[in-house]
């Protein structure tokens, strides 16, 4: 079963852009050998760490979202955990959180739709007077 994955990997920032090109193409080629397919690579660049990660400050960001199985992302995690210049990487699984957001858009377009229309049908409510008080 064919599931939707981010996969956000940090690599050491002494690392040439083009061995980071290598490394990225390395692990695209992985998943497609798996069955899977890499929907989309983003570098986001060189960034800070929030902390020391390995005795580096800062890294260089990665963030690849693919549609895979399981033991695909397995091995794409496993391969990760033994490259050297990948200091820390983290898989998150989206497809559900995208089918929960599509379940949000529905309800939310559908009660923009109820709230258009006039309400000629309801009877008109009549205010409520306030109780006094004898104080």
């Amino acid at each position: 079963m064919s599931r939707v994955y981010e996969v956000m990997f940090i690599v050491r920032p002494d690392v040439a852009d083009e061995d980071l090109d290598k490394l990225i193409a390395g692990f695209s080629t992985t998943v497609a050998n798996g069955g899977g397919v890499v929907k989309s690579v983003e570098k986001m660049g060189r960034r800070k760490l929030a902390y020391l990660v390995r005795k580096f400050n800062d890294g260089n960001y990665v963030l690849l979202v693919l549609e895979a199985s399981g033991p695909v992302v397995l091995e794409l995690e496993r391969r990760l955990r033994v490259t050297e210049q990948v200091i820390k990487f983290i898989t998150v699984r989206i497809d559900e959180e995208e089918k929960r957001l599509a379940k949000v858009k529905a309800l939310r377009g559908t009660r923009r739709k109820m709230s258009a229309e006039p309400a000629a049908h309801e009877p008109a409510v009549a205010e409520a007077e306030p109780a006094h008080s004898n104080a």
